[in-house]
């Protein structure tokens, strides 16, 4: 059997150092083709040096550093903000996992697509901004999309050889964050380190911030209806604290298909590479008699608006969905360097939002002006 070439694009994050996890544990069926990373460049020459991979992409500024664990007759350096989509469309790449946060994933995304790969995204942002677009061109060009986010591939699992016509709901389940039985009347007084210790995921420093408000949720929402062609009305939020069970499909016989595991991103990132196969993944089973009971709760939307701005803005569509994303991307890091409260957060976006002119049918040029308008005025905003 070939082994297959994969591209991580940042490789540095948890999602990143996790897929190594899974490449490292299956050698003869995987080989590392490149490796990205924006900031952490110590840790990504030390993947270099372990990995070997025939390209490396970094910044300027880190090239120097890279240089030094980098044999240039094995790897070639490129330069991470000019030549990720290059790299993802080479002949020789066969799957993409996008590990980068934030929109500037979506060059590369559509690249891959454009270039018929199959693509494995962590990143929602770009699903979120363009996900119309990218789900037309991945059938355009026969790309396959299998999503790592752990909510959209238990999705993804429960659809599996299932008629699409008789889906009726799907369940997308929410921890509830680290603010789930915090009073609101304390969330201004909340620091970043509070917010920063989620109670069962271990992630980005961004993505924490929004679980907390449930803005990921709704984000979640947005990139289920791109990624399984759903409305609004088809998806139902449920907090489920335990975070056994990543998400539910229901269909019109009113049966209900689970996709249940430990909360370990490692499940859904090995799916996402040796699908339709399962593999040994060397992780533990759910302990079913130590966990006793399964809860549910219905979002509290008024507890956390954010939430309902996100399902709002999936609903209207057009540039929505990217000026939610690019206010919220503004709003969160002036938060994480202590120049707004957390409640400010929200109150950035949904101005944003309100002042924002939508257009219905955007295409990638007009996706990015909104994208681009609504950074400068949620900055705007927050320096008033």
């Amino acid at each position: 059997m070939r082994r297959k070439n994969v591209v991580i694009l940042g490789s540095t994050g948890s999602i990143g150092v996790n897929t190594l996890k899974i490449i490292e544990r299956f050698p003869e069926r995987f080989k590392v083709l490149g490796l990205t990373a924006y900031n952490n460049s110590r840790l990504l020459a030390k993947q270099v040096r372990r990995f070997v991979p025939k390209y490396v992409a970094v910044q300027d500024k880190g090239r120097a550093f890279l240089e030094t664990a980098v044999d240039p007759r094995k790897t070639r350096i490129l330069n991470v903000a000019e030549d990720l989509e290059v790299l993802v469309a080479f002949k020789s790449v066969d799957i993409v996992v996008i590990a980068m946060r934030g929109s500037a994933a979506l060059g590369p995304f559509l690249s891959a697509v454009r270039a018929g790969k199959t693509v494995a995204p962590a990143n929602k942002e770009a699903l979120v901004v363009a996900g119309d677009l990218i789900m037309r061109e991945a059938k355009r060009y026969a790309a396959r999309i299998i999503p790592i986010d752990s909510e959209q591939s238990a999705i993804f699992q429960c659809l599996q050889g299932q008629n699409r016509g008789t889906l009726k709901k799907v369940y997308l389940t929410a921890s509830g964050g680290p603010l789930l039985n915090v009073p609101v009347k304390d969330f201004a007084k909340i620091s970043v380190d509070q917010i920063l210790a989620h109670p069962r995921w271990r992630m980005g420093a961004k993505i924490t911030v929004d679980s907390a408000m449930l803005m990921n949720k709704g984000f979640e929402v947005i990139e289920a209806m791109r990624l399984f062609q759903l409305n609004v009305e088809d998806i139902q939020v449920l907090i489920h604290p335990e975070a056994i069970i990543h998400s539910m499909v229901e269909f019109q016989d009113a049966s209900v298909i689970a996709q249940l595991g430990v909360p370990d991103m490692r499940l859904p990132i090995q799916y996402a590479l040796t699908y339709p196969d399962r593999w040994p993944s060397g992780l533990p089973s759910v302990n079913f008699f130590q966990l006793g009971s399964l809860t549910f709760q219905r979002p509290d939307v008024k507890k956390f608006p954010a939430l309902g701005l996100a399902v709002e803005a999936g609903r209207r569509g057009g540039t929505v969905p990217a000026v939610l994303n690019a206010a919220d991307e503004e709003a969160v890091e002036a938060f994480l360097k202590h120049k707004i409260t957390f409640p400010d957060i929200y109150r950035v976006v949904e101005k944003v939002l309100r002042k924002h002119t939508m257009h219905k049918s955007p295409d990638i040029s007009r996706i990015l002006r909104a994208d681009q308008w609504a950074r400068e005025e949620a900055r705007r905003i927050m320096d008033a």
